[in-house]
């Protein structure tokens, strides 16, 4: 029973617990600029789809804009 306590109290130990705490420090900040980063690129590339829509929006030629209409001329008749 002695052996299976002290492996328990050794796996508790975090690896936080063995760094030097400006190691630590230095860590969480690359690992918030690199999301902050990651971020950034997933906006840009949003912005970049949403550029990019309404260009193929604003170069449709009549018939695509009529085919992709809802309406009909039953309901005008």
């Amino acid at each position: 029973m002695k052996k299976q306590k002290k492996k328990k109290d050794e796996s508790s130990v975090q690896l936080g617990d063995h760094l030097n705490t400006d190691l630590l420090e230095k860590l969480k900040s690359v690992k918030k600029g690199l999301t902050e980063e990651q971020e950034a690129k997933e906006e840009a590339a949003k912005q970049q789809k949403i550029i990019e829509r309404k260009e193929r929006e604003k170069n449709k030629s009549f018939e695509e804009l009529l085919n992709e209409s809802a309406l009909t001329w039953k309901d005008y008749k």
